[in-house]
């Protein structure tokens, strides 16, 4: 869990997707044409969530995004990554201090030590950290109720509520019924969670998340991708993801320019009333 964090700005091939079909009601006719939604710059990250680094580069990038006048027209989406696949799925009943120190080849106290420098990197971004309570496991599950999340518009809440549930308050991502638990707290249902856990389509997900990091060459996290053509790989400064934002968002805009309607004016008749 090394502090070395750099900035990557690199080129991707852009990439089409297809069109989502529109569903009609039985009244629609072919001169009606449903409202489209606004166009947004999409940001991906690639992230764990039990990576320290990951939640604090989450709030770096939050705090950038706040700072740019456009950010109503920019969306974010979590990717699946896992820095250790190889964890048990049950609870290793080993501590993170001692995990890492096995993991690295260090001593017990050095691991306490490394882990105290990034308790204080994470204070300086507001984030409250108690790697003596946390409470190691393989990530996989809780990446598959994430994806989950996405497809119900909460992947967002749900990386900060899984982020919190870990580093903050030593829940065991590990087990069903804490996922479960925590998803209900979001906005999903048990049923849903337990589906996402059981689901092997969610499991694809989270695969095939991590094949398209290993395609572009990502190998480690956080990893941010904007609009399919810069990156910032680690815990940037804020001032790293603004001027990534700016820069990123204004060759965007350049293609997606803003649609003012032209109005022209005639009788009509307002909410209170008034027909003129």
């Amino acid at each position: 869990m090394g502090l070395c964090i750099c900035l990557v700005l690199f080129s991707i091939p852009a990439y089409s997707q297809p069109q989502a079909g529109v569903t009609r009601s039985p009244n629609f006719t072919e001169m009606e044409t449903p409202p489209a939604a606004a166009p947004k710059m999409k940001v991906e990250v690639w992230s764990d969530i039990m990576c320290p680094f990951c939640y604090i580069g989450k709030r770096h990038y939050e705090e950038a995004l706040q700072q740019l006048a456009d950010n109503p027209h920019i969306e974010i989406e979590w990717r699946s990554f896992q820095l250790d696949p190889t964890l048990p799925l049950e609870n290793p009943q080993i501590s993170v201090y001692q995990y890492l120190a096995e993991r690295k080849g260090m001593s017990h106290e050095q691991s306490v030590q490394m882990h105290t420098q990034v308790t204080q990197m994470a204070k300086t971004a507001g984030l409250d950290y108690h790697f003596e309570k946390a409470v190691l496991a393989n990530s996989f599950q809780a990446h598959r109720m994430i994806q989950m999340a996405k497809t119900k518009g909460l992947g967002d809440a749900a990386e900060e509520r899984l982020f919190a549930a870990y580093f903050t308050e030593g829940q065991d991502l590990g087990r069903p019924e804490v996922l479960t638990r925590l998803g209900m707290e979001i906005g999903l249902t048990a049923e849903e969670v337990q589906t996402a856990l059981a689901s092997e389509e969610y499991a694809r997900s989270v695969n095939a998340d991590i094949a398209e990091a290993r395609a572009l060459g990502v190998n480690g996290v956080p990893f941010f991708v904007f609009n399919r053509k810069y990156a910032v790989s680690g815990a940037q400064p804020s001032e790293v993801f603004l001027q990534t934002l700016d820069k990123s968002f204004g060759e965007w805009r350049e293609q997606h320019p803003a649609s003012p309607l032209t109005l022209t004016p005639g009788a009509v008749c307002t909410p209170e009333g008034e027909c003129k």
